[in-house]
């Protein structure tokens, strides 16, 4: 064996040694379980050579963890920090990655401009020759629409899927949670998780201005951090994707949640409004029971092709 090969084996040995995996939850886990949770922004190399950057730090039943980005590939893992040295980062320096400018952009693209609100603000369409399938898990009290997923995994083998999750969805639904995993797992479900929230506020009787995030006394950081604490807490990573309840935003949660390194997600494909697919399309539907015109136009849109194989990864959305 050649000195190169030897040098990959040893490199690939320490990063599955550097990695962190917890064991999937049999129950639910506190968010509580994820302690000094915090945003950073940190160029971070490894012992092997390897470079990411450091998004979290976080301590994990004593080990202290960071949720690293790969800064062109948009994709997320946990790893802990003792096997990586970092340096603060700064905006400037991140806006010259893939990643600094997809979150510029997506924070940027204001959607529908109402009098106090925006509306599907962020990255709407993709890059791609497929459609990008999303599903947003709002509270609910509704079982998972299994079969949705079903039809997805007929689909495309492996098939890319981004999940808005919600704190209390998860809450309310482990053993949904737990049946999405088994599928991720065995190969079925590529899943990706995109922010949307903890307690997804919404009250009907109140106008869009002061409704979702923007109803009064809600704290958008609580609802942003928690979410990711809990799917850490149960075994999954975050990624640096973010969708707003409702798809409601306002000028200052657009920069609150870039501050906090994340894309915001909109869609040009609300299935159950109307809104048809186009190649590219950021495909939004609801498996969370809550919104079942929108499965079927899915199935219907499947069928004749409407919505486009492939079914493409979130993480290829950006330009």
């Amino acid at each position: 064996m050649t000195l190169a090969a030897w040098a990959g084996l040893a490199g690939a040995a320490r990063a599955a040694e550097c990695a962190f995996a917890p064991a999937l939850a049999a129950r639910l886990q506190s968010p509580a379980t994820v302690g000094d949770y915090r945003p950073v922004l940190k160029a971070c190399v490894a012992a092997d050579g390897r470079k990411a950057l450091a998004v979290r730090e976080m301590t994990v039943a004593g080990q202290k963890l960071a949720l690293l980005a790969d800064p062109e590939a948009l994709t997320t893992r946990l790893e802990r920090a003792a096997c990586w040295t970092c340096s603060e980062m700064s905006e400037a320096e991140l806006k010259s990655t893939r990643m600094g400018r997809a979150i510029s952009e997506s924070a940027e693209a204001p959607g529908l401009i109402h009098r106090g609100f925006l509306q599907n603000a962020g990255l709407t369409h993709g890059a791609g020759p497929g459609d990008f399938v999303t599903g947003d898990l709002c509270p609910s009290k509704r079982p998972l629409d299994r079969v949705f997923f079903a039809r997805l995994e007929t689909a495309s083998p492996h098939a890319s899927v981004a999940l808005g999750i919600s704190g209390l969805w998860l809450v309310h639904h482990f053993d949904d949670f737990r049946w999405l995993i088994d599928q991720r797992n065995s190969g079925a479900l590529d899943i990706l998780w995109v922010d949307h929230t903890y307690h997804h506020p919404y009250l009907a009787r109140l106008p869009l201005a002061a409704n979702f995030l923007l109803t009064k006394g809600v704290d958008p950081e609580a609802e942003i951090l928690d979410t990711e604490r809990l799917l850490i807490a149960n075994g999954e990573t975050p990624s640096l994707f973010f969708r707003f309840p409702g798809l409601v935003s306002s000028d200052p949660l657009m920069q609150a949640v870039s501050r906090f390194h994340l894309v915001t997600l909109g869609a040009d494909a609300w299935l159950a409004k109307g809104q048809q697919p186009q190649k590219g399309s950021i495909v939004l539907v609801h498996p969370n029971g809550n919104e079942p015109k929108g499965l079927a136009m899915f199935t219907r849109d499947l069928t004749r092709g409407t919505i486009a194989a492939p079914l493409e990864p979130l993480t290829a959305a950006p330009e």
